[in-house]
This record gives C-alpha cells, sequence and structure tokens, in this order.
C-alpha cells in the first residue's frame, strides 16, 4: 500500500484573523481562519494548520473559539499550535476540538513536555514544530549539511517566532523530538519562510532520512513545482503552504492534479 502524501493549508492566526508575512515579518490581513478552513475542506486539503503566531494570553481565549468553531464546521483533522507550554494547554485545545497540537518553543525550553503529552495523549497527537535557520560558523559537534552552491552550514534551532537563536543543531533536535514522542515533524526554514523559492530541500532532505516519523515540509511554495520538489527531493511526507492558497494564486486542488499527473500519490 503506497502512503498517500498530504498537503496541507497553513493558517497564522493573530487576533482572531489568519495574517501572513515573510521570513514571519510584515503580516498582512488574510481573512476569517475559519472562513479559510472551509475554502480548503472544500478543495481537498488533507488537514489543515493553526498556529497562534503571538501565542499571547490574552489571544489564546480567541484561538480556543477558533478552534471550537472550525471542529463544528470542517470533517478534516486540525493541528494547533502557538504557545503552547503545559500538558493543561494541549489538553485545553484537544478539548475544544484539535486533533493534534503542535510544540515548538515550549518543547525546545522543556523537552519533557514532548514526553508526557506523547504519554498521556498518544504520539498521534504530539507535532513537534521546528523553525531553523542556516549557521555558517562551523562548530564542533554540529551536522554539516553541504548546499547546493558547495558552500557548507549547519541548521540551528530558533524559538519565538524564529527571533531567538538556541545554537541547537536541528537534526539532533528532530531525532531527540522523535525519541521523546513526538508523531511528526513540521519543519520551516526561515531563510525560505514566504519568499516563494522553494522549499529548504537540503535540511527537509537531512531531517527526513535522519527519522522515521513523517516530516511536514515549510515555508517556501510560490508554484506548483515546489510541491513536486518538496516531495522527490526534500523526501518530506506532506507539504505544507500559506499564501498561495489564501491569496488565491493556486488551490489545493490545482496541486493534487498537478501532483498527480507528476506519479506523485496523492488523495484526490
Amino acid at each position: 500500500m503506497v502512503l498517500t502524501k498530504r498537503i496541507i493549508p497553513c493558517l497564522d492566526i493573530k487576533d482572531g484573523r489568519v495574517v501572513k508575512g515573510t521570513n514571519f515579518l510584515g503580516l498582512k490581513d488574510a481573512g476569517d481562519p475559519v472562513e479559510l478552513a472551509s475554502r480548503y475542506n472544500a478543495q481537498g486539503a488533507d488537514e489543515v494548520v493553526f498556529l497562534d503566531i503571538t501565542a499571547s494570553k490574552e489571544g489564546r481565549g480567541a484561538l480556543i473559539d477558533v478552534i471550537r468553531r472550525a471542529a463544528d464546521e470542517l470533517f478534516l483533522p486540525l493541528t494547533v499550535g502557538g504557545g503552547i507550554n503545559t500538558i493543561d494547554d494541549m489538553q485545553n485545545l484537544l478539548r475544544a476540538g484539535a486533533d493534534k497540537v503542535s510544540i515548538n518553543t515550549g518543547g525546545v525550553k522543556n523537552p519533557d513536555i514532548i514526553t508526557k503529552g506523547a504519554e498521556k495523549f498518544g504520539k498521534q497527537c504530539i507535532v513537534a514544530a521546528i523553525d531553523v535557520r542556516r549557521n555558517n560558523e562551523m562548530r564542533e559537534g554540529a551536522t554539516v549539511i553541504e548546499m547546493p552552491d558547495g558552500s557548507r552550514c549547519w541548521y540551528e534551532v530558533v524559538i519565538y517566532g524564529g527571533s531567538k537563536p538556541t545554537g541547537i543543531d536541528a537534526i539532533q533536535w528532530a531525532k531527540e523530538a522523535e525519541s521523546r514522542g513526538a508523531g511528526e515533524i513540521l519543519l520551516t526554514s526561515m531563510e525560505t519562510d514566504g519568499v516563494k523559492q522553494g522549499f529548504d530541500i537540503p535540511v527537509t532532505s537531512m531531517i527526513s532520512s535522519e527519522v522515521k516519523i513523517p516530516v511536514i515540509a515549510s515555508g517556501g511554495v510560490g508554484k506548483l513545482e515546489h510541491f513536486y520538489d518538496g516531495f522527490v527531493y526534500g523526501r518530506a511526507d506532506a507539504c505544507l503552504a500559506a499564501s498561495v492558497f489564501h491569496f488565491g494564486e493556486m488551490t489545493v486542488a490545482d496541486v493534487k492534479e498537478y501532483l498527480a499527473k507528476k506519479g506523485v500519490a496523492v488523495r484526490l
């Protein structure tokens, strides 16, 4: 049985509205999250990801409300992330209707939350979201990746919406997250986010080959070919995109039809 590749629209949410920027900056309003998610549901999306990008305490109530509305109206899996720091945070989102929770900064600062979340809710509910940035300053112990232009770098985990470097090697962190019970990795490269030049293939391919759990490629879609590259060269199990869907440049159905013609197994 061939596992189908998933196409996942991502909705970055701030103050209850969907926003989109470039390299996590310059945010533009893109609409109501449940209306957009309903559109993607109709287009054949395999899942939808909601990310509370400011994840402030006052915004958490607004996000819970969005999840409840979405869970009532949609018939596809919902992954929710942003500001998850405790088991209670996870439980509140899962109770509101989320199928999976995506843990980023909270998991880096307190890796035990991944372990405990997987034990309490099951691995299938826990997504380790990893934001990375290229670092050209070589250091001992880091996993060196050779780039297409022949340069060499390692990928550093960044937290707080990409604003704070951690010194943690991304490949090693992905493997630790898997060993702690994460059922999936959502990988976003800061270099490619919102730039529309394609996914960061070197790091996506490396992490996909180093872990046994599914990897979702995120950050950089500008045209249909980028999805193909993410699956074939990045070895991703799913590809996530935002602005190309939000602003009507392509539909989920367009992507799946294109991939099917190229021989990539998708759910039509």
